[in-house]
């Protein structure tokens, strides 16, 4: 079957989407050829590049634990992309019965195929929308409906803020998202780095302009950690991604900086 049999409008089957590459990494079902030729070029600047997705994946799961133990019960998972083993929703409410979670992507795929995984859950939903917009988020019907501003949430934005350039103004982004939120809410955060292999992370920035729909920006450690103004960061801070609390069966390699994304959760001060 051609790829662009039964897209969804919008869907461009001649460019390389992010959430279908990233849905690739991981071994997916949902991703085209073009997809996959860019993550096998991906692979050639940086074999470690499954590693890495999987790395962040396990994060992810690690993040919403924490969040679940330390009492959120609400999260907004920002450029949440396709649906792949452990979902935020999945991990929640494996953890909390009855947490809420609300996904926020733009990607045609992904939200057609968000929609159908959550069609019989009644606690988590899908926006279709930019993340640049917070307005369009927070306003949505399905934020407003399963999201309650008087009690801690969780924000997630990870792996999409290196696809907001300079001019977008990341920083304002998440200043949004974070004064809609109440006092003892948080952020939880993950992004590339091209603090110590500058060179990989030229290369696959040339990579995403040139094949994928959005550019990579990444950024510096500083640079990083600035995201996180009004939130009190947790140990073990702003690490490489296979640092932030493993677990004994997560995978921490020799040289962290293979995997060069930063991770990181922090509580927004009162």
């Amino acid at each position: 079957m051609p790829d662009n049999e039964g897209l969804p409008p919008g869907a461009d089957p001649d460019k390389a989407s992010v959430a279908r590459m990233y849905d690739a990494m991981l071994g997916g079902q949902h991703n085209f050829a073009i997809d996959r030729e860019a993550v096998a070029a991906f692979t050639g600047i940086d074999p470690q590049v499954r590693p890495l997705a999987r790395a962040n994946r396990a994060f992810l799961g690690r993040a919403v634990r924490f969040l679940v133990e330390s009492g959120v019960r609400q999260f907004i998972d920002l450029g949440s992309g396709i649906p792949t083993q452990g979902n935020v929703h999945e991990v929640a409410q494996a953890a909390s019965p009855g947490a809420r979670v609300v996904y926020v992507d733009n990607d045609p795929v992904a939200v057609a195929h968000s929609a159908s995984l959550l069609a019989d859950n009644p606690d988590a939903d899908i926006v279709d929308a930019d993340i640049r917009r917070p307005a369009d988020v927070l306003s949505s019907p399905q934020v407003r409906k399963l999201i309650d501003f008087d009690q801690p949430v969780a924000v997630l934005m990870i792996t999409i803020l290196h696809f907001v350039a300079p001019e977008e103004d990341p920083a304002g982004i998440v200043a949004s998202f974070r004064d809609a939120l109440p006092e003892g809410s948080w952020l939880a955060l993950t992004h590339a780095t091209d603090q110590d292999r500058p060179d990989t992370a030229a290369a696959v920035g040339q990579l995403y302009r040139s094949r994928a729909t959005s550019p990579v920006t990444a950024r510096s450690h500083d640079e990083i950690l600035g995201l996180f103004d009004g939130f009190e960061l947790v140990e073990p801070g702003l690490v490489y991604v296979p640092l932030w609390r493993p677990g004994p069966d997560d995978v921490v390699p020799e040289d962290p900086s293979q995997y060069w994304v930063y991770a990181g959760v922090g509580r927004k001060k009162g």
